[in-house]
């Protein structure tokens, strides 16, 4: 099986959830034939599996998602070595040297991403955008979108930290509030999924207070 196109088909089915081959096969342009093939060997490797869905006209359609042993195909930072470095400060300093540590790393994060928010100027589609390139750079495949409404949807697709965040949900916790202090006042940012929940994401809804 080809590699790169094997790791193309997970990435799709990472980053816009379950689909049928077709959607696919438009996006990697190769044929629906090609890519049913690369997805029944990724199913033996136990790293994708299907549902048949039914629909209102004709056949069920046969929806492909990833496993959870898919997770080993993407990155994650350095996981055991993190997982390591929360135990020690665990050990040495109790939750609340943790939570310190946290809070530092979070006030870091803060310092360096306002820079580069600051340079994308003060509209707040803008503003997310450059939150969302500065955590795709970071490995959370992030992206986000404008909806209907005239809120702005943050999506971050993977997770490179989620070994980490399994062990100490107090990460998430200061995700979510890194990315409120970011907006500032006046702007609302919800996490409507998490990956720790069990969706396939983490979503963040970002509208603005009237």
């Amino acid at each position: 099986m080809n590699k790169a196109t094997a790791d193309r088909i997970l990435y799709q089915l990472k980053t816009k959830g379950s689909q049928t081959a077709g959607p696919i096969a438009a996006k990697l342009g190769v044929t629906a034939m090609a890519v049913r093939q690369h997805l029944y060997r990724l199913k033996q490797q136990g790293l994708v599996d299907y549902i048949d869905e039914r629909r209102p006209v004709g056949r069920p359609a046969r929806l492909w998602r990833l496993t959870p042993a898919s997770l080993s195909r993407f990155p994650d930072s350095h996981a055991e070595l993190t997982l390591e470095v929360i135990g020690a400060v665990r050990a040495a300093f109790g939750e609340s040297g943790l939570e310190r540590l946290l809070h530092e790393r979070t006030r870091r994060q803060k310092e360096s991403y306002a820079r580069r928010i600051k340079k994308a100027g003060a509209g707040l589609l803008r503003r997310a955008q450059a939150l969302a390139e500065i955590r795709h750079e970071q490995g959370y495949m992030a992206e986000c979108t404008r909806r209907r409404d005239g809120s702005i949807l943050l999506m971050e697709n993977h997770c490179p930290i989620c070994a980490a965040a399994s062990s100490c949900q107090g990460l998430c916790r200061e995700e979510l509030s890194l990315f409120r202090s970011l907006f500032g006042g006046h702007v609302r940012v919800e996490r409507i999924d998490h990956i720790l929940a069990g969706a396939r994401r983490c979503a963040y809804m970002i509208t603005r207070e009237l």
